[in-house]
C-alpha cells in the first residue's frame, strides 16, 4: 500500500483527489494549510469514512522543513499546493513567487534529499497563454500572460531541470480549466451558477469571448491517477484536455437555459482582464495522456454541469454571491 502526500488536499481539486486516492486503498497524508481557525478546507466537507484514513499535516508550502517533514516516508507526492487566481496575482505577484515558483522548489528539494519514487507536479494550461495553433500540444510555446502563469511556468521549469539534472521522476500534469463540486467562486462556471442561483437576474461577468476546454473535475482527478500509475509517464508534461471547447458567452447562455431562462448577461469593467493579459483561447490537445495511459473523458459538459449545479444548490450558503470574487 503506497503512501502518499497530496499538497493543497483543502482544496478544489485537491480534496477530490485525496478522497479518490483513499478509495483506492492507497494511504494519504493531505498536506493542508495551516490557518488559526485549524480549518481543513473542503476536507471537511468529505464523508467520516474517508476522513478517518486520512492523516492530516498542517502546514505552509513556502516552508521548506514542515515540506521535508510531511514528505517523510511518502512514497510519492501529488503537488497541487498554488495560489490560482488570476485576477489576484495582479495586485500580489510576490505572494505568487513565493508559494508557486518557492513551494514547488521546496517539494522538489525534499523528493531529491528523500529520494521520493513518484512526483507529480501541477501545472496550468494558462502557460501556454492564448493559443498559436489548436489543439494545444505539449510542445505549444510558452506564455505568461500574468503573473499567475509566469509562476507556473517558472515551476514547471523548475521541475523538469529536476529531473533532467538529478534524475528525479518527476511528471507536470498539466489540466485545463477544471470545474465541478467544491470549486471557488473565483472560477467562472461557479461564479455564474450561485448568481443564478441567488436570485438574481442579470449575470454579471467579464469578456464573454475567450473559449475555454473544460475539465470535469472527476475526469481530472482520473487523469492525475493514470498518469501516477503509468511508468511510462516519469519525466514528460501532460495535458488533461477534453479536446473541446466553448466560449464563455455560450456557457454562461447554456447555464442561463437550464437555470434560469429569464435572467440576462451583463458584462463589468471590473472582471475583464487586461487586454494583452486576457487569454482568448485555449482548446488542449489530450493525445499523449490517452496513448500513455488510456484515459479519455467520461463526463459531456452538461451532465457535468448538472452535477455541479445540484452541488452549490446544496451549499450556496458558503458562497458570497453579491460581492465579485478574486
Amino acid at each position: 500500500m503506497e503512501k502518499i502526500l497530496v499538497t493543497g488536499s483543502d482544496g478544489f481539486i485537491g480534496s477530490h483527489l485525496t478522497e479518490e486516492l483513499v478509495k483506492k486503498g492507497y494511504q494519504v497524508r493531505a498536506f493542508v494549510c495551516y490557518n488559526s481557525f485549524n480549518s481543513w478546507g473542503w476536507l471537511e466537507s468529505l464523508p467520516l469514512d474517508i476522513m478517518k484514513e486520512v492523516e492530516v499535516f498542517p502546514g505552509d508550502v513556502r516552508d521548506p522543513h514542515g515540506v521535508a517533514e510531511a514528505m517523510q516516508g511518502m512514497d510519492a507526492v501529488f503537488h497541487l499546493a498554488a495560489l490560482i487566481a488570476i485576477p489576484y496575482s495582479y495586485h500580489a505577484p510576490d505572494a505568487y513567487v513565493d508559494t508557486n515558483i518557492k513551494g514547488t522548489l521546496n517539494v522538489l528539494q525534499a523528493a531529491r534529499r528523500l529520494e521520493t519514487g513518484r512526483v507529480l507536479v501541477t501545472s496550468t494550461s494558462e502557460v501556454y497563454g492564448t493559443a498559436q495553433y489548436v489543439p494545444i500540444d505539449e510542445k505549444h510555446p510558452f506564455q505568461g500572460q500574468s503573473p499567475y502563469a509566469a509562476t507556473k511556468i517558472g515551476a514547471d521549469r523548475l521541475a523538469e531541470s529536476f529531473y533532467r539534472s538529478f534524475q528525479l521522476p518527476v511528471t507536470v500534469v498539466r489540466p485545463f480549466n477544471t470545474y465541478g463540486p467544491r470549486q471557488s467562486a473565483r472560477a467562472v462556471i461557479p461564479t455564474i451558477i450561485t448568481q443564478l442561483l441567488a436570485g438574481k437576474q442579470q449575470i454579471k461577468l467579464g469578456s464573454l469571448t475567450p473559449t475555454r476546454d473544460f475539465n470535469y473535475v472527476k475526469d481530472t482527478v482520473r487523469g492525475f491517477l493514470s498518469v501516477f500509475e503509468s511508468d511510462q509517464t516519469i519525466g514528460e508534461e501532460i495535458n488533461i484536455a477534453t479536446q473541446k471547447e466553448i466560449s464563455i458567452g455560450t456557457l454562461a447562455r447554456e447555464l442561463i437555459r437550464l437555470m434560469n431562462p429569464e435572467a440576462e448577461i451583463v458584462c463589468e469593467g471590473e472582471r475583464m482582464r487586461p487586454e494583452k493579459s486576457e487569454v482568448n483561447r485555449l482548446l488542449g490537445c489530450n493525445a499523449k495522456i490517452c496513448r500513455l495511459t488510456g484515459w479519455k473523458p467520461q463526463y459531456a459538459l452538461e451532465e457535468g454541469l448538472k452535477e455541479t449545479i445540484s452541488f452549490f444548490k446544496g451549499n450556496l450558503e458558503k458562497y458570497k454571491t453579491d460581492i465579485y470574487n478574486l
